[in-house]
């Protein structure tokens, strides 16, 4: 556990000083990753102080390159940097609790009263948000990661796999991820060169610690899974376990990437959930503070609930998820932090993430093409040629009010640049009024 120890930065806070600023940002970290990440960087980097621009940017890199949310892991960084183990556990766990705690309530309310006609409406209106969010977030990650040929076509065989094949999305991470790392010079221009060896050096000297800490932080998040597959004979919440833990090792790209995997698994697989359930549960995490990955929880909260909404259950499950997600969060980053340095000097690495990145661009073209589907029409009808499988909508079963509302969010997000809170709290009272006028 002494890694954690052993890279101090310069004379910085006191731990109860940077407790206040974890708890802070934890707070207001609405927006997703790239306004969460933005707000550590004024805080971190701006006002405190207590990172430097590289050392910041160094470890934004690193965190991208791992699964996970990077802005909950990023945190989780500069925690460990300014008070080791400790520093970095206050760090992770007062960004993802308050969000966390949040969703918890709203699913409470929403097993309890997702029945009644006015909150069914409620959530008509997010969902239509929650699609506009999509697309919007699919523009903004391929602008970013489609700078070339070779990445398009990455981004359309991806697409091609899991809306015509429903490949699973591990099977497609793996893939792009073996393809940047063998080809790094076509993705990211750069020649697959070795780090510095001071740096290389440097790192050699962490691999002790770092084996220890692995073996620490695997018995932390492993051990009480395999007590409650023993103590539950691999019921439902030692499946739910086991299910987020290997959600946890393929998140790359966000949460929106691993959302249809997450769907084609506990709707159209295990039948956890309902489509329209699911849409819910992204609308939910889409309005609290956290990482947008804090849908795991509502997907395991209500899962665990099952039809008789039992509260108790669903909470327990809800404890499960979040175990399950962010305990390998914490793994990750205590043993890969003393490498920032010599991480960012490997080309194939970054080849790697890229050829990612980009495959998560036709994942989330997927996903956008799901969520339209599922909001703005009533029907799907399944077609299945050979091993080509997909839905195509009733024309008849179009939902007007749903189409309208997505639209009115659409023009609001991608045209007005409203916020996403703006968005979601006129989507909603749309839908509301709508409900009780009758629609």
């Amino acid at each position: 556990m002494t890694v954690g120890q052993e890279v101090p930065v310069r004379e910085g806070p006191s731990f109860r000083e940077a407790l206040g600023v974890w708890a802070r940002i934890g707070l207001l970290s609405f927006g997703g990753p790239a306004a969460q990440i933005a707000l550590m960087h004024r805080m971190l980097v701006d006002e405190k102080r207590w990172l430097d621009e590289g050392r910041f940017l160094n470890a934004l890199s690193f965190c991208m390159l791992l699964p996970g949310p990077e802005a909950m892991q990023l945190a989780t960084y500069a925690g460990w940097r300014l008070h080791g183990i400790a520093g970095g556990l206050a760090a992770g766990l007062l960004f993802v609790l308050p969000g966390a705690l949040v969703v918890l309530f709203l699913s409470m309310l929403y097993v309890a009263l997702g029945d009644v006609p006015v909150v069914e409406g409620l959530f008509l209106g997010v969902k239509a948000a929650v699609l506009a969010i999509v697309v919007e977030a699919l523009g903004r990650i391929a602008r970013r990661a489609l700078v070339g040929g070779l990445q398009l076509s990455i981004a359309a065989a991806a697409f091609v796999a899991i809306f015509l094949f429903n490949t699973p999305f591990p099977m497609i991470v793996v893939v792009a991820a073996l393809a940047g790392f063998l080809t790094p010079g076509a993705l990211t221009g750069k020649r697959a060169t070795g780090a510095d060896a001071d740096v290389a050096r440097l790192a050699a000297g962490h691999v002790g610690a770092s084996l220890r800490t692995a073996v620490v932080w695997l018995a932390i998040w492993l051990l009480p899974l395999i007590v409650l597959e023993w103590g539950s004979a691999g019921g439902l919440l030692a499946d739910l376990g086991w299910y987020f833990s290997k959600l946890a090792v393929v998140t790359f790209g966000g949460a929106y990437a691993v959302l249809a995997y997450m769907t084609q698994e506990v709707v159209a697989v295990r039948g956890w959930l309902t489509t329209g359930q699911m849409m819910d549960g992204l609308g939910l995490a889409e309005t609290t503070p956290g990482p947008l990955i804090l849908v795991t929880e509502f997907v395991a909260f209500v899962a665990a609930a099952g039809r008789e909404g039992n509260l108790w259950l669903g909470a327990a499950g809800a404890v499960i998820a979040l175990w399950a997600t962010f305990a390998p969060c914490f793994l990750w980053i205590f043993v890969g932090a003393p490498y920032v340095e010599w991480l960012n000097g490997q080309p194939r690495l970054k080849g790697a993430l890229a050829a990612i990145t980009a495959a998560v661009v036709g994942v989330i073209a997927n996903l956008a093409i799901w969520f339209a589907l599922h909001v703005i029409f009533r029907s799907i009808v399944p077609v299945e040629v050979g091993p080509v499988r997909f839905g195509v909508p009733e024309l008849s079963s179009i939902d007007p009010l749903a189409g309208g509302l997505a639209l009115i969010c659409g023009v609001l997000l991608l045209a007005l640049h409203r916020s996403v809170p703006e968005v979601l709290a006129v989507a909603v009272a749309l839908a509301a009024g709508a409900t009780l006028a009758g629609f």
